[in-house]
């Protein structure tokens, strides 16, 4: 029979165990014996799970604390000097110095950069390296977690990222070419793949998902050095695991390197099937990407079926194996104790346990297995029941979509011509000061919000709690002096399931947990129909803010495409006519705030960056309709209205000219941990409107004093007009306690004070 092979699992846990662990451990009240074991304790649960799903081959080392390419960064001794004594000293407190940053017992240090992995909504936090690195083992995660596995039974397959993509993924801090230091990496590697064949690995699984990207000749070269090197290594066969995309021009290296499987994606990119197979190098193991490790429906089977059967036609069942399209992070654990959705629309979905149970499917009907015909029937059945619901699609939303004219998604005016009309309206400093949206949320703010779903605390109750809350935001942004203020967003549980709960063609999950990063996890909103406002969606709490005081208060929403980039979307229909539906109910939600006498909406779209295509001839057309939908979001307000947005963890330079077609008045992003580097793209650009540099890293708990916070606003006003530069955090403070909060945001209102003090000196 073909072998089933699982390329990753969820390791956060069905009731997020190890955000729980980390936390603990983060917070001083457990050890690290305690967290170490509570790993172990998952990591042996998940490969039971998997195992009893029907995986032949399951992952290890796929496992980490933080984050995989921390993982390979800290095991190859990628250390950056700051870093290095406290890493030596304490390597679990040096390892979470690089995630985190640390501040106190004579540290203070910031954490690495972090950006999005690909285009999921994962981050990764990016490897700083330098000319002349040098690499070493440290540590055996990689042979200890697979000699774990072996010791319990089970059949494992040892997870690396492959040295060329972990190059590319990373950053040298001297402008240096990272492939140069593909020679000095590569003997870490071979010493590696030598020990994990002592401990008895059969097979290592080696990502290189920077092969699915445009790649050149420079690239070409690193790969075949790098698997040339490692062909010489007498220790285990090498699976070349690509995901995300298709190989396209990128096939004909692949076909040359000297490896003994690939694995290729065939849910984003079925396409490429018969290139790969026209192709395969004789005897070479084909691994095929049959279900999706990104989304949560249930496979069409018998489409996956086809395809792994004209596989087997070439390959037989020796040299195949099936898989899904990636790693199983990316998607929930178990749909099966999802208990409260509908029944029908429960029976469409497929966590990361249901997968594992269609892929058990396809490879017992690759071998006629009787068994298999059930399941395939009930597959079958339920696509179609999918297909033909009624709950799916509204006649009203595809008319209000089929009205949309090219004025929708157009201002009235210049940026130029706004911007005076704001001015005289908001009355601002220069260097204003706001925050991105979110306070913290406390244990008190969770668990009013819980008992209040529980039934007990009444909604009456519940309201009072939230405008006192509200209230005390409120006053305490005045008391400091921060110039734009925001409500603090305490009823909301996140930033796209609070507005996908009020809209309908939305269904939620009570465990679907997604890790983001780190312990951060999310709960993807369901896409399953069509999207429609019933009724306004945050103008209560707006205009309550906006009650209590003089100062402007921002109105916040998600924006479009970020709405659409974290939730499971539905699949049959484009992305594009999907956040076109969801941009129509946000411009209905910025009309009812302008009305309401909100001056300042921000809608913010983190995601659009994510979102690009992986191929750049596939770009503008992304680029196209995602700045539509913002624009038809945001252009339906008075010229005095101002529109900000905000995104973080984006690389700009790729799509500088599409964020300026969004025509924000006001931008803010993400440049505390790049040291401003991120700016760069906004200065080379020339981009005419306002930005808000963040200056404060909110995703670490160590806090900046106001001599930093200048420092860097410094950087930003050497190369930036004053009147177009706001003083913001980089992200929400929704994570953050209120201890820091305070002493992080006197200090930033401090710093553009001084910045005023020194223009009018």
């Amino acid at each position: 029979m073909a072998t089933l092979s699982n390329l990753g699992f969820p390791r956060i846990g069905a009731k997020r165990e190890l955000k729980h662990a980390l936390e603990a451990f983060w917070r001083g009240d457990s050890t690290s014996r305690q967290l170490l074991d509570s790993s172990a304790q998952l990591r042996r649960r998940h490969w039971q799970l998997q195992r009893d799903a029907g995986a032949d081959v399951v992952p290890c080392n796929d496992f980490s604390l933080y984050d995989q390419v921390l993982d390979t960064a800290f095991l190859f001794d990628a250390i950056p000097e700051r870093y290095r004594a406290l890493a030596d000293t304490d390597p679990l407190a040096g390892y979470f110095a690089l995630a985190r940053g640390t501040q106190g017992g004579g540290h203070d240090l910031h954490a690495l950069e972090m950006t999005k992995w690909f285009d999921t909504n994962y981050h990764y936090l990016v490897p700083e390296l330098k000319k002349g690195q040098t690499f070493r083992l440290r540590g055996d995660k990689p042979v200890a977690e697979f000699l774990e596995a072996k010791a319990l039974g089970f059949n494992a397959r040892p997870v690396l990222l492959g040295p060329v993509s972990f190059l590319l993924l990373s950053k040298t801090v001297d402008s240096s070419d990272r492939l140069a230091l593909l020679g000095q990496l590569l003997p870490a590697y071979i010493r590696l793949l030598r020990q994990l064949d002592a401990a008895g690995a059969e097979w290592v699984q080696i990502d290189e998902p920077c092969l699915v990207l445009d790649q050149g000749a420079d690239d070409h070269a690193a790969y075949l050095k790098a698997y040339t090197a490692l062909a010489d290594v007498d220790g285990p066969k090498l699976m070349l695991t690509t995901y995300f995309g298709e190989l396209g021009a990128n096939l004909a290296l692949v076909n040359k390197l000297p490896v003994a499987g690939v694995h290729v994606d065939l849910v984003r990119a079925p396409g490429q099937l018969d290139a790969v197979l026209d192709s395969l190098p004789v005897s070479r193991v084909l691994s095929l990407g049959l279900v999706d490790g990104r989304n949560v429906w249930r496979a069409d089977l018998d489409h996956a079926l086809a395809l792994a059967r004209r596989a087997k036609e070439r390959t037989g069942d020796a040299r195949l194996h099936i898989a899904p399209s990636c790693s199983l992070l990316h998607v929930p654990l178990d749909a099966s104790v999802e208990t409260a959705l509908p029944g029908d629309l429960h029976g469409w979905l497929a966590f990361a346990r249901e997968k594992i149970g269609e892929l058990r499917t396809l490879a017992d009907a690759l071998a006629d297995q009787p068994s298999a015909h059930t399941a395939l029937k009930q597959a079958r059945e339920s696509l179609a029941n999918r297909r033909r619901s009624d709950k799916v699609h509204r006649p009203e939303v595809a008319a209000r979509i089929a009205s949309l004219d090219a004025g929708a998604s157009r201002r009235s005016s210049s940026h130029d011509e706004r911007r005076r009309l704001q001015q005289a309206k908001l009355g601002l400093p220069l260097y204003p000061t706001t925050t991105i949206g979110s306070f913290p949320q406390t244990h008190e703010v969770r668990d009013a919000r819980a008992r209040n779903r529980s039934g007990k605390f009444s909604d009456a109750d519940y309201d009072a709690f939230i405008a006192a809350e509200t209230e005390k935001c409120v006053r305490f942004q005045e008391e400091i002096g921060i110039d734009v203020l925001v409500h603090g967003e305490f009823e909301r549980n996140d930033m796209v399931e609070y507005f996908g709960e009020q809209l309908d063609g939305f269904a939620f999950t009570k465990l679907g947990w997604v890790q983001s990063y780190g312990s951060r996890c999310v709960k993807p909103p369901i896409i399953f129909g069509d999207v429609h406002r019933p009724r306004a969606m945050t103008v209560k709490w707006s205009s309550y803010a906006q009650s209590l005081t003089s100062r402007p208060m921002k109105g916040m929403l998600t924006g479009p495409v970020t709405v659409l980039q974290w939730s499971f979307v539905r699949d049959d229909q484009p992305r594009a006519a999907t956040c076109r539906q969801i941009a129509l109910a946000l411009r209905d939600e910025v009309l009812d705030l302008e009305s309401a006498g909100i001056g300042v909406i921000q809608i913010d779209e983190p995601a659009l960056r994510e979102g690009l295509p992986l191929r750049r001839a596939d770009w503008q057309g992304y680029l196209d309709w995602a700045v539509e939908c913002f624009r038809i979001t945001a252009s339906s307000v008075a010229d005095r209205t101002q529109i900000h947005t905000h995104m973080c963890y984006s690389e700009f330079n790729d799509i500088i000219d599409a964020v300026a077609a969004m025509d924000a008045d006001v931008i803010s992003i993400e440049t505390s941990r790049s040291r401003m580097e991120l700016l760069d793209a906004f200065v080379k650009f020339r981009y005419p409107n306002e930005i808000g540099p963040g200056v404060y890293d909110i995703h670490s708990p160590r806090i900046p004093d106001t001599e930093e916070m200048i420092s860097l606003l410094e950087k930003a006003g050497a190369v930036l007009k004053s009147e177009q530069l706001w003083v913001n955090p980089d992200c929400g403070l929704k994570t953050r306690g209120w201890p820091e909060t305070r002493s992080a945001l006197m200090a930033m209102v401090k710093a553009a004070r001084a910045m005023r003090q020194a223009i009018a000196a």
